[in-house]
């Protein structure tokens, strides 16, 4: 399933922005993926790579997705002080667990508002998360947007729109998801492949993520 690989991805993204260490990729390398606001592996040569080697966005994207995305490190500043807090790491837990092992997403939504940091990219990803779940697009897109503000390198935040992309029939769009995020992590991030196998079905297949 494509929820399992992945799942992992999002705690892990955290741990590497609060311990300042190197990207997590190995340790997921069976199970998981690249980091995203807190990591990834960065790959030389052309990272867009194969068939998503255009990086130009659709022309129904803002242009600040015109900017090309690098290898990517999260890196601790002054207005992050916050991830040294254990309230927020507990806090922050608490809500991936009620996101994916008890799948109540509107309780999750409350817990991520309560760590007061609805700007930062790991918890804006998981609370548009929360609200595709739930099914509600609108809102989804604009957590998701708002991820993608505070870190336009955020893998997760990519991945997890690319499938809102391809239930609202986006492909183009969600291609173009693919290839930022191949630009981030390479081709061989969970990321990466859990999207491009969403993009080889055919339209209209079910998604489990």
């Amino acid at each position: 399933m494509i929820n399992r690989p992945i799942r992992f991805v999002a705690l892990g993204i955290l741990l590497i922005g609060l311990t300042g260490g190197p990207s997590l990729t190995p340790i997921f390398a069976a199970g998981g993926g690249g980091g995203g606001g807190g990591g990834g592996g960065g790959g030389g040569g052309d990272p867009y790579g194969g068939a998503y080697s255009n990086p130009n966005p659709p022309s129904s994207y803002p242009n600040r997705y015109n900017t090309k995305a690098t290898h990517h490190k999260s890196k601790k500043t002054n207005n992050q002080s916050f991830l040294d807090d254990p309230a927020f790491k507990q806090g922050y837990r608490d809500a991936y667990d009620t996101i994916y092992d008890r799948h109540d997403y509107a309780a999750a939504i409350d817990r991520l508002h309560a760590l007061g940091h609805d700007d930062y990219a790991n918890v804006a990803n998981l609370i548009g998360y929360s609200y595709r779940k739930l099914g509600d697009y609108k809102l989804s897109q604009v957590w998701y947007e708002l991820a993608l503000k505070s870190d336009p390198n955020h893998v997760l935040t990519w991945n997890y729109y690319g499938f809102w992309q391809i239930e609202q029939g986006n492909r183009e769009q969600a291609e173009y998801h693919l290839s930022r995020i191949a630009a981030i992590c390479g081709t061989d991030c969970a990321e990466y492949r859990s999207l491009a196998a969403a993009l080889e079905g055919p339209p209209g297949t079910s998604l489990v993520y």
